[in-house]
């Protein structure tokens, strides 16, 4: 795209903005035209995504309150509130609590917990991250050695999940409140690949990770993945809800942002501030007290300017894009100049280079994760 205009009183005037939300996405259009860009809706899933199968439903709540779990692992809160939803209309809503209550029950996030508390629930732990590996982190150094165990499945298989339970030792009970279907018509999922992948937007939302699932297949059925990822990975900014949703790119490679509270609102603010920040240079505040700047291809560390190789330069651009933020070596192996070893030896290395220049401290290592920028939270 190109250089939005300077001095208008809307932040985002002359910045094209893709949407890929099915629910409340009349709310973050309107937050986003707000801010003055231009939305190219398109929607990943159907507009009524989250399809209850009854006949599955009601055989296997039923089955959860003749034989209560030792442990309960709720997902995801919409997901909670349609199974007890459904299991009023059957009649079977108190049973369904009083089955569930006495159990260890941990929840993903604060969506699950207020879920389960507005029925009168209570969870035993929850993770600050919202992310459903760190519950597994959670339960992996334990004897889980006959414990009963009910997954609350989201809309996408947590089948994997349970067999890293059973191979702990648990019986594990896997229930399907709903799953996540597509959009009706993929034609605006397929226009909004060759919009990201021919360069014509600035950044895309996306507020589940299945929403980027259907991005990736819809670029995969067109050919274009390879050039999508690749605008991903340059010019085009992925902004996801929270860090669930950012971890849906993870195995793509493509860095993402998300606001530290994984709201709607929230998200769209940090739209607003950062492409703006992308065209003028960005001014980041480090832990370590400097101030780096970015202004083109120059690089200036507390007002200097420091001269970078390709390779440790390409590290940094990826780094500032997401500031505060985990970055994995393969996104970063992605944005390495192309004659570079295709290897995290060669990520190791540029982040080593990188970090004789502007200081140790300022690139931080996050095990078994990746990298991230050295910025007050």
């Amino acid at each position: 795209m190109t250089d939005a205009p300077t001095g208008s009183t809307a932040p985002l005037a002359g910045y094209h903005v893709g949407v890929t939300a099915a629910r409340k996405v009349e709310e973050q259009v309107a937050l986003i035209e707000r801010r003055g860009a231009a939305v190219h809706w398109a929607p990943a899933l159907s507009l009524d995504p989250n399809q209850v199968d009854d006949a599955q439903l009601r055989p296997a709540t039923e089955q959860v309150i003749a034989d209560p779990p030792d442990m309960v692992l709720v997902t995801t809160g919409i997901g909670m509130r349609a199974w007890l939803a459904a299991a009023a209309e059957w009649g079977l809503r108190e049973d369904l609590v009083a089955a569930i209550k006495p159990a260890e029950i941990l929840a993903r996030g604060p969506k699950s917990v207020g879920a389960l508390r507005g029925a009168g629930l209570r969870e035993l732990w929850s993770p600050e991250s919202e992310l459903f590996e760190d519950v597994l982190d959670h339960l992996r150094g334990r004897d889980l050695a006959g414990l009963r165990i009910l997954v609350q499945e989201h809309g996408q298989s947590l089948s994997m999940v349970a067999h890293a339970l059973r191979r702990q030792g648990a019986e594990v009970t896997v229930v399907t409140v709903y799953r996540v279907a597509g959009a009706e018509d993929p034609t605006p999922m397929f226009q909004l690949v060759d919009r990201v992948a021919d360069g014509e937007l600035d950044a895309v939302t996306f507020t589940s990770a299945p929403a980027v699932a259907a991005l990736m297949e819809a670029a995969g059925s067109t050919g274009r993945r390879d050039e999508l990822i690749s605008a991903f990975q340059a010019d085009v900014l992925a902004v996801c809800v929270g860090p669930v949703t950012a971890a849906a790119f993870e195995m793509w490679g493509v860095p993402t942002v998300y606001p530290e509270r994984s709201r709607l609102a929230a998200m769209v603010k940090l739209l607003e501030t950062e492409l703006p920040s992308r065209r003028e240079g960005l001014l980041l505040d480090l832990e370590t007290g400097q101030q780096l700047l970015l202004h083109g291809d120059a690089v200036l560390l507390d007002g200097a300017e420091v001269k970078l190789s390709p390779a440790p330069a390409a590290v940094l651009q990826a780094l500032v894009a997401n500031p505060g933020n985990v970055v994995p070596r393969r996104a970063l192996l992605a944005m390495l100049p192309s004659g570079t070893a295709g290897s995290e030896h060669a990520v190791e290395m540029a982040v080593a280079r990188l970090r004789a220049t502007i200081g140790t401290r300022s690139v931080q290592t996050v095990v078994k994760r990746g990298y991230r920028l050295g910025v007050p939270r």
